[in-house]
């Protein structure tokens, strides 16, 4: 055995130094967008569930949501609950807004079976086209309520600090037709989060009325940025933009056949659309970080950001944007849970 030196002994009388520990790695800063479509939304609504319930926060923070139509309001439900520092509820509360939409009242089932039924029948059908403003507005008043049953909005102001979690909604103003996002921390009231701005997002104006706010007249987002990305780059502060943007995509990049009927043609064109300003969302993310890689931006005020995207594998029809039977609610709410959990499997 080799002889042991003074240095190497212990003296039990001699307290240790501390070993050096390495810093602590920062969360990494995420935003989570949500792309809308109608009741195909139930998935991104199980999909925010599932993060909210299971990301771990030391490795991941949620400082931004986003989205247009029915992705708007899972996102506002879901932000409005992370604002109280509350995941586990804004989960619970997912849940609940999406049971109270689904049709549990006999007449309201009846109606919406109906609707679906003229929707799918439009193709071979002449039916009648009657505009909103001629019928009563109670299907926006309902959603209304709906809203507020899970967003106390008299409680934001007190709630909103600088460094809380930013949401952005998108729509379109009607008559000048720009593009609008309605924003948490927006320094003109009109332009910040509110039930006016969620309806307006979620405005489709087949269904619904024109909402009017301030001086503008607004529809749904799908027209405009679906859902809005591009605003996270906006940030002064290199420390506010995100690292990662987590895109939960609602209709399909590609399809399995060519569409060859009138629905599958009317089908794949909503697809298309809806991905349309999507896309030049993303473009704007994808230039950005190109141009970093080449060094043609000034690098203390920019970053690389990473998009991951979490997308509804299911090929299902337009008419099927406005089911809100609850065997098919639960079902995408089921769907998005699962894929949620993929997702965070996956990083």
């Amino acid at each position: 055995m080799a002889n042991s030196t003074d240095s190497d002994r212990i003296n039990p009388f001699m307290t240790p130094r501390p070993a050096k520990l390495s810093p602590a790695t920062p969360p990494k800063t995420i935003a989570i967008a949500c792309q809308g479509g109608g009741s195909h939304t139930a998935f991104t609504g199980g999909v925010l569930q599932t993060l909210l319930r299971e990301l771990d926060p030391a490795k991941h923070r949620i400082v931004g949501l986003s989205g247009t139509s029915g992705g708007a309001l899972c996102a506002a439900v879901a932000w409005y609950w992370l604002l109280q520092g509350k995941p586990t509820l804004a989960a619970e509360q997912l849940e609940s807004f999406w049971q109270k939409m689904a049709t549990t009242q006999i007449p309201d089932a009846i109606a919406n079976q109906f609707m679906v039924w003229l929707q799918r029948s439009a193709s071979y059908l002449a039916l009648p086209e009657v505009s909103p403003y001629r019928l009563p507005n109670t299907g926006q008043d309902y959603l209304a309520g709906i809203i507020s049953q899970h967003i106390d909005f008299a409680k934001l102001p007190a709630l909103i600090a600088p460094d809380s979690p930013r949401l952005m909604v998108g729509a379109v103003e009607v008559l000048s037709g720009k593009f609008a996002v309605f924003r948490s921390h927006h320094s003109q009231p009109e332009k910040r989060i509110s039930l006016p701005a969620l309806l307006a997002s979620a405005a489709i104006p087949e269904l619904f009325r024109a909402v009017k706010i301030g001086s503008g007249v607004y529809w749904d987002g799908l027209f405009s940025e679906n859902p809005p990305v591009r605003g996270f780059l906006s940030a002064k502060q290199l420390a506010a933009k995100p690292d990662e943007i987590w895109v939960v995509q609602i209709n399909p990049d590609t399809r399995s056949a060519e569409p060859t009927s009138h629905s599958d043609i009317t089908d794949r064109r909503n697809e298309l659309s809806g991905n349309l300003s999507l896309n030049q969302e993303l473009f704007f993310v994808e230039q950005t970080n190109e141009w970093l890689r080449n060094g043609w931006l000034n690098a203390p005020h920019f970053k690389q950001i990473a998009v991951r995207k979490i997308p509804l594998r299911r090929e299902l029809d337009y008419p099927s944007k406005l089911d809100r039977s609850p065997a098919f609610i639960n079902n995408l709410l089921a769907e998005g849970r699962r894929a949620g959990a993929d997702f965070l499997r996956s990083l």
